[in-house]
C-alpha cells in the first residue's frame, strides 16, 4: 500500500503540471488508476473526484493572471456548469461509448483551433473592430461565444476527454486575453466541472477515496507548480506542444474507436 500510495502521488504530481499547462491530466491519472487495479468506472470516478486538488492548487497559483477577469470568468463558470449538469444528465441517458466515435475529431478540432489561435493578436486592433460592430453583430458573437462556452462544458460532463485542451482553444478563440490568463481560466472553469461532476457520482456512483487522498495530494503540489510554468515559459513553443498533443490524444483514440 506505502508504494501505491508514493506511486499515485507521482503520477499525481505529473497529471496536475499537465492538468494546469493542457488540461491533459487524465493521460497519467487515469492509467494510474488502472494500474493499480482498480475497474475502470471506479478509477473513472476517481480519478475526476482527486482533479478538484489540481483545481485548487492552480487556482491558488493563478491569483495574479485571474486579476481583473473574475466577473468574466464567474459567467463563464456558470454556463460552462449548466453545460456540464446536462452533459452528466444525457450520460445517464445515452452511454459514452456511442459517443467515442466522434470525440477524436472534436480533440482534433481543438487541436487546430489551439495551434491557429497562436498568430500574434493585434488587441488594439481587435477592440477597435469590436467598437465598430453594430450591436446587432456583438449580440450575435457574444451568444455564439457563450453558447461556445455551454456546449464545452456539456462536452466535459459527458465525456471528458481532453475537454482541458477544447477549453483552452475555446478560450483562446473567443477573448483577446494572453495565454496565461487563458490558461488560469481554463484551469478554474475544469475546477468548477469536476467539482459539479464529483457531488453526482457522490449520489450515483462509487469513488475509492482512500486512493483519492495520494493522488490529489499530487495533483495539489502539480496543479499548483503548473502555472508558474506557463509563466515563464516560451508561450508560442507551449501553444505548439499543446496542439501537437492534443493531435497525439485524437489519433490514439480514432484508432481505440475504429480499430
Amino acid at each position: 500500500m506505502v508504494l501505491t500510495f508514493i506511486f499515485l502521488i507521482i503520477a499525481g504530481f505529473a497529471a496536475g503540471l499537465l492538468a494546469s499547462v493542457a488540461g491533459l491530466a487524465s493521460l497519467v491519472s487515469y492509467p494510474a488508476l488502472l494500474a493499480v487495479g482498480l475497474p475502470p468506472v471506479i478509477a473513472n470516478v476517481t480519478n475526476t473526484t482527486a482533479l478538484i486538488f489540481s483545481g485548487i492548487g492552480a487556482t491558488a497559483s493563478s491569483l495574479k493572471e485571474l486579476r481583473g477577469h473574475w466577473k468574466k470568468l464567474t459567467l463563464y463558470v456558470i454556463l460552462s456548469l449548466i453545460g456540464s449538469i446536462g452533459g452528466s444528465v444525457l450520460l445517464l441517458i445515452a452511454p459514452a461509448s456511442s459517443f467515442e466515435k466522434v470525440v477524436p475529431f472534436f480533440i482534433l478540432f481543438a487541436g487546430i483551433l489551439l495551434f491557429m489561435s497562436g498568430r500574434k493578436k493585434d488587441v488594439s486592433t481587435a477592440k477597435l473592430k469590436q467598437a465598430h460592430q453594430t450591436p446587432t453583430k456583438r449580440f450575435w458573437v457574444s451568444l455564439i461565444s457563450l453558447t461556445g462556452i455551454v456546449l464545452v462544458g456539456a462536452y466535459t460532463g459527458y465525456f471528458g476527454a481532453a475537454g482541458g485542451v477544447i477549453f483552452l482553444a475555446i478560450l483562446s478563440i473567443i477573448t483577446d486575453d494572453r495565454f496565461t490568463v487563458v490558461n488560469a481560466m481554463k484551469n478554474v472553469i475544469a475546477f468548477g466541472g469536476n467539482l459539479i461532476a464529483t457531488v453526482i457520482f457522490i449520489f450515483k456512483s462509487k469513488i475509492d477515496w482512500l486512493l483519492v487522498i495520494p493522488l490529489g495530494f499530487g495533483l495539489l503540489i502539480g496543479g499548483y507548480t503548473g502555472p508558474i510554468i506557463v509563466r515563464h515559459s516560451n508561450i508560442h513553443l507551449l501553444r505548439i506542444l499543446i496542439s501537437l498533443a492534443a493531435f497525439g490524444l485524437a489519433g490514439y483514440l480514432f484508432v481505440t474507436a475504429y480499430f
